[in-house]
Order: C-alpha cells, then sequence, then structure tokens
C-alpha cells in the first residue's frame, strides 16, 4: 500500500547525521511538537525531510512537506498549509477552520519548514492545529524555535570537517566533475576546504560547484572572497540557496536593527566568547550595555548565534565562519571595523593581565581553562596589536610585546611552547628599542627556546635582556634574566654555575619584593642544581619549602616539579612507594595543565620507579611514551647529561633483564601511546611481576663529571 504524502525524492545522497536522526525518531515519538534550528545552509531541510521519510510507516494518513519559505503575506499562511495538503474547500468557513476539521481524525505528520518570516503566525497557528487534531504531530525546521508550550529542539550543528564534511564533498564535486575523487595529491586540500567552510553542508555544495572551472586548489586559494565566488548552483534550487549570500542574508534581513548592529560587532570575535566579553566590546552607539544580554538571546534564538553550556558550567557562544564575515562586510560598510578591534584587543589584554595575576593561587586551574577557552581571541587580539590592522601599521608595539609577554603561563604552564614562540619572535621583531614590554619578551622568549632545547638562541636573547635591563634600571627583567640564565646553565650541565645563578636570582626577587610561580619555580631549579652535586638533603629541604609555599597559595603548576624533585630523592633513598606516590601526583598535575615538559619529566621518572618496582617490560613501555612525548617538547631531557642520566640507568636495567628484541618491542608499544593512555596506563600500571630491588636508587651516583659545555658570556 502506497504511503500518504507529499516527501519530495531525494536527488542527492544523504551523508552522515546518524546520531541526529536517531535523536528525531525519539523526539517525534516522545513529542507531538519538535523543531529542527540552526543557522541557514546547515541542512535543516535534508534532516527533517529524511527523518520524516524514516518515520512515516507511523502515521497511517502520511507525512506532508509545507515550504513556507515564498510565503510573505500571513494571511496566506493557513492557505498554503492547506495546499501542501492538498485540502479542498470552497465554503466560506475559512482555511483555518478547514484544516482543523481535516486533521482532527487523522494520524499524520506536518513538516513545516522555512516558517521564520511568519514565525509568530505559523506558532499560532500549529498550535491551534495540535490542540484541535490530537492525532497531528508537527517536525517544524527554522532559524529559532517556534516558542509553543511542549515543543522540543534539535539544534543543529555543521558536519565534521574531517569526516562527513569531506565526504559531502566528494560526492557533490563528482555529481558536476564525473571521476572526481580525493586522493593522496588533493586530500589535504579537499579537508583544509571543508574545514575552511565550516563543514556548512549549502557552502560545500556551491563550493563543489565551482569545480567545473576550478581544481580544489584554486577554490580554496579563492576562499578571500567566498562570498563572492560561491554564485550560482542549480538554478531550479529555491532562491534563498542560489548564492551563500542569500542564504545568511535570509537571517540578516529577519534581523532587528540592534541585532544587526550586535551581529556585525560580534564579527570582530573569533571562535567562542562570553556575555561578558560582549558586553565590554559590543556595547556603544544604538547598543547599550543593558540591552546585550537580550539581543544575544535574541541572536541565539534566530541560531545567528550558538549557545554552549561546557563542563563547568560557564555559557559561551560562537558564531560559524560563514556568518562572521556577513557581519564583518556590514561592519566594514558602517566604517566601525578600526574601533571594534581596539575594543576586542582591550578586553582581551585586560583578560591576560587577570590570568597572570590569578595564575599564582587557587584559581590556576580555572586560569587554564579560561585560557584554553578564549585562545582564539586571544590570538586575534595578539595579531591586531601585533600586525595592527589591513593597510595599517600597529598602532603601539608595547602593546603587543605586553601581551605577548604577559602569557608566559599559557606558553610555559600550558603546554604551548611552539605557539609561544611564533608571538614572542614576531613581538621582538616589533621594536629594537630598549622599554619593559619589550624586556619581558626577552626573559620569556629565552625560557621557553631554553625549554625547546635551543641554547644558542635562549643564550643570546637572555644576555641581551640582561644588558638592556641594567641599562635601563630595569630591576626585575635582570632578575628573570639572570633566573632563566641560571636555568641555561642548569639544561647545559653546568650545576655549580645555575646554582650560582639561580641563588643570585632568588636573592633579587626577595629584595625587590617578587613573589609568584616563577620565583618557586626558580627554588624547585636550585634543588635540582644541587642535587645533581650530590647535596641530595639541601635539594630536599629546598623542594619542600616550595611544596609548602604552594599548598598555601593553592598554587599547582610549581608544586608538580617540586613533586618531580622529592619523587627523585625518594627513589635514590630506596623509598619506592613514596617516590610511584610523588611522581604520580606530580604527573596528574602536570597533564591536567596539559604541560609536556612536566608530563614527560614525570613519566621518565614513574620508569625509573617501575623498573625498581620490578616490573622492566612496563618500564620500558613508560619510556617509549615519554621518547615519543619529547619529540614534541623539543630535546630529550634537554640534551643534558644531568637530566638523562635516570634515563640511561634504566635502561640499561632494563635492557639486561629484557635483552635488545624485547625491549626495542615494549619501546615500540609505548610509542604508539596517545598521550591519554600513556598517562592512565603510568597512572594504573598493573602489578609487578617482580619483587622491589632495593639499591636501585642509592647505587646511582649524579655527581658526574664536568665536561666543556658552558655557553660563552655566562658570568653571574
Amino acid at each position: 500500500m502506497e504511503t500518504a504524502g507529499n516527501l519530495p525524492a531525494e536527488l542527492t545522497g544523504f551523508i552522515g547525521r546518524d546520531a541526529e536522526l536517531a535523536e528525531l525518531a525519539g523526539l517525534l515519538t516522545r513529542s507531538r511538537l519538535t523543531t529542527v534550528t540552526g543557522t541557514g545552509g546547515v541542512g535543516k531541510t535534508r534532516l527533517a525531510v529524511r527523518a520524516a521519510r524514516q518515520v512515516q510507516d507511523r502515521f497511517p494518513d502520511g507525512v506532508w512537506l509545507v515550504e513556507l519559505t515564498d510565503l510573505g503575506d500571513p494571511a496566506l499562511l493557513a492557505h498554503g498549509v492547506a495546499e501542501a495538503l492538498e485540502v479542498a474547500d470552497h465554503t466560506m468557513r475559512g482555511p483555518r477552520v478547514a484544516l482543523t476539521e481535516h486533521l482532527a481524525g487523522r494520524e499524520l505528520l506536518l513538516v513545516l519548514d522555512g516558517f521564520d518570516r511568519l514565525s509568530e503566525q505559523c506558532a499560532e497557528l500549529v498550535a491551534e492545529l495540535l490542540r484541535r487534531a490530537p492525532g497531528l504531530r508537527v517536525l517544524a525546521a527554522g532559524r529559532r524555535p517556534l516558542g509553543i508550550t511542549g515543543e522540543r529542539l534539535l539544534p543543529l550543528e555543521p558536519l565534521a570537517a574531517a569526516t562527513d564534511a569531506v565526504r559531502l564533498f566528494a560526492e557533490r564535486a563528482a555529481e558536476v566533475l564525473p571521476g572526481f575523487a580525493v586522493t593522496e595529491s588533493n586530500a589535504a586540500a579537499v579537508a583544509e576546504l571543508c574545514g575552511r567552510l565550516d563543514g556548512l553542508p549549502l557552502a560545500l555544495e556551491l563550493a563543489a560547484v565551482r569545480l567545473r572551472a576550478l581544481s580544489v586548489e584554486q577554490v580554496l586559494d579563492r576562499l578571500a572572497d567566498r562570498f563572492r565566488l560561491l554564485t550560482g548552483g542549480d538554478p531550479s534550487a529555491p532562491e534563498r540557496h542560489r548564492t551563500l549570500r542569500t542564504t545568511i542574508g535570509w537571517s540578516h534581513e529577519l534581523c532587528t536593527p540592534a541585532q544587526r548592529l550586535l551581529w556585525a560587532r560580534l564579527s570582530v570575535f573569533a571562535g567562542r566568547f562570553d556575555l561578558e566579553a560582549v558586553e565590554y566590546v559590543c556595547a556603544g552607539s544604538g547598543l547599550p550595555e543593558d540591552r546585550i544580554a537580550e539581543t544575544v538571546a535574541e541572536l541565539v534564538a534566530q541560531s545567528v548565534l550558538a549557545r554552549e553550556e561546557g563542563t563547568d558550567g560557564q555559557v559561551r557562544y560562537r558564531m560559524l565562519e560563514t556568518v562572521r564575515e556577513y557581519g564583518a562586510g556590514w561592519l566594514a560598510a558602517l566604517g566601525d571595523q578600526l574601533r571594534m578591534r581596539r575594543r576586542h584587543r582591550d578586553w582581551y589584554l585586560g583578560l591576560a593581565t587577570w590570568c597572570e595575576l590569578d595564575w599564582f593561587g587557587p584559581r590556576q586551574a580555572e586560569v587554564a581553562a579560561r585560557v584554553a577557552a578564549d585562545l582564539s581571541n586571544l590570538r586575534l587580539a595578539l595579531e591586531f596589536s601585533i600586525d595592527g590592522a589591513v593597510g595599517e601599521p600597529p598602532e603601539d608595539p608595547a602593546v603587543g610585546q605586553y601581551l605577548a609577554g604577559t602569557l608566559w603561563f599559557c606558553w610555559v604552564g600550558c603546554g604551548r611552547l611552539a605557539e609561544g614562540r611564533h608571538w614572542l619572535e614576531r613581538a621582538l621583531d616589533l621594536a629594537p628599542g630598549p622599554s619593559q614590554a619589550r624586556a619581558k619578551v626577552m626573559w620569556v622568549y629565552g625560557y621557553v627556546t631554553l625549554l625547546q632545547g635551543d641554547s644558542t638562541v635562549a643564550l643570546g636573547v637572555l644576555q641581551d635582556c640582561r644588558t638592556e635591563a641594567v641599562a635601563t634600571e630595569n630591576a626585575v627583567a635582570e632578575a628573570y634574566a639572570v633566573h632563566r640564565l641560571g636555568c641555561l646553565a642548569l639544561v647545559s650541565d653546568d650545576m655549580q654555575r645555575a646554582e650560582t645563578f639561580i641563588g643570585d636570582a632568588l636573592a633579587r626577587y626577595r629584595q625587590i619584593g617578587e613573589l609568584n610561580s616563577n620565583v618557586l619555580m626558580g627554588q624547585v631549579e636550585l634543588a635540582m642544581a644541587v642535587a645533581f652535586q650530590g647535596d641530595l638533603e639541601h635539594a630536599v629541604r629546598l623542594a619542600e619549602e616550595v611544596r609548602e609555599i604552594c599548598r598555601d597559595h593553592g598554587e599547582r603548576w610549581t608544586l608538580a616539579y617540586a613533586l618531580y624533585v622529592l619523587g627523585y630523592a625518594a627513589w635514590l633513598a630506596d623509598d619506592f612507594g613514596p617516590a610511584r606516590r610523588l611522581a604520580e601526583e606530580a604527573l596528574l598535575i602536570d597533564h591536567t595543565f596539559n604541560d609536556l615538559v612536566g608530563t614527560v619529566l614525570a613519566l621518565e621518572l614513574l620508569a625509573l620507579v617501575t623498573e625498581s618496582e620490578g616490573a622492566p617490560h612496563e618500564a620500558a613501555v613508560l619510556q617509549g611514551a615519554a621518547g615519543r612525548l619529547w619529540e614534541s617538547v623539543g630535546l630529550r631531557l634537554f640534551g643534558s647529561r644531568h637530566f638523562n642520566a635516570p634515563h640511561t640507568v634504566c635502561e640499561e636495567r632494563v635492557r639486561a633483564e629484557l635483552g635488545d628484541t624485547r625491549y626495542a618491542a615494549a619501546l615500540t608499544e609505548g610509542a604508539r601511546l596517545p598521550l591519554d593512555a600513556a598517562v592512565h596506563r603510568a597512572l594504573h600500571r598493573p602489578p609487578a611481576m617482580g619483587a622491589p630491588r632495593k639499591g636501585r636508587g642509592a647505587a646511582v651516583d649524579l655527581r658526574l663529571p664536568p665536561r666543556v659545555r658552558s655557553q660563552p658570556g655566562l658570568t653571574p
């Protein structure tokens, strides 16, 4: 028996959306009104029609699609619905009455598409029909909810760029260019194209049409003006699908003046942002601050903005890049781009300053999470501060230098050394003259490069920083430069000089009243220097003092390094239980902050402890995992014989027990572990196969003979 209804045949394949289809099927069972919401071009109609087709057997009287896009007159709404349902009525009772009577005794699914122009009238009609027709269910698709009691929502996101978006693009491309396929030669370009288009189905389909005349790479190159490029497509498609500009403009013209103005101003943001940032950046002429929250909510309702609630309970918003660029075009037309970019920069400059201050305290984890969430906008602020506006130089180079230096905790403490180096190098190139902002960039840059194992670059910039600090009587910068020169000596195996430099820096910090995570890290580094010279008792005292101060202040990042030193000392004393607990706590903290340097050091220590506990295979696995991680950090164990000595001891012992073949296999096993899996394995290792080996730590002499590796010019 043929099913009643008017669902159109699908002319092209349907890609992905399995989870959304399953969720819709459940919602249509539980709710009488379900609305799929999302921005223009995201695929709401296709999803709704596909879902309706999959459940049509549930509805004896069929599934009926009502396309309301072209209806501009509210008075024609009921007529349009009746026409789609093939309700023929020539009486004077009116189409609404005819509809209710027609539906009253039927069980059917009504699919309403494109109701946005008539959302208020459509809501009233749907509410009435649902009241009068108990067998009716409605599936609506639009930019915003209908707002009826009992309505269930399914917000639709773009396709995943790396998977379904690529599949969709490839299939549509093959339709216009027979024989097209994703190959090794074009896979990277296709993936980048899909990412640049946000996985937005309409944008991907329009881009595929361009392959009639352009290669994928050429389309990608021309995306700078995507709205100009993505024109045309199927001339039989609805008008709103003719171009991407028309699609997004469909949403824009339905906005109020305040909504349009906020949309334009929001285009200065990148990625996710919170309401507090929007209130500061976007408030002003035509948009008072006390209206911002309300207008944001309206843009969310219209799917211009997407609302996301994180695991921490914080609500943030985001705008698809395609939608953002449309707003940017309007902002440019208003001539307000430069002012808004300044306000955006100023907000994130303040945020960075606050985060740096709060890094030393109990909110450290919150700061790390906040920086991760706001990283896209911090990058945008850095870009504006360092590069300036389009065609214009930066207004004040010191601002870019200040921001790059202030974010030291993001680069060093949160595992972003490579990105930090990128921004710091660019900031240093801004202005050669001495300044406080430049001095900070210099010592932070030296810190980052030495952690990456680039000792030559680190030495040069730290020496220059120290020289400029002395010349300008900048006591703070001089203390940090001396400190980091001490760190350089530490990883260069010059322990005596490291002790001298770092001890001098700590004295300078006390003199100027400086106390923060960097200062405490200096004391941990001093503990390492004296430990490597054989004074383990002194090292333990220094590390224990840092542990107490960190716990008093709620500081966690530096605490992890103090725990590393204490765990190492416990291993040397053959106290394997405490050594493991200390190393595991250090690893857990480092991994939480995404501090790769601390993480890999803790993994190396746990490998050593694990071998001493009688589990050589597991120790080798952890060494393999650490080895792979070092590839992401920089020079393995800083190229230092002292830092490498425990690794070497562990390797020699494990290799002797397993043999070369089994040792190599265990290393390979560890190297294949993703970071999260490696950390989990280190923290949840299987029971040891053998008995602990006492005397393993005590047999190690940390005092290595000196070698000529001191850097020229390193003098206290």
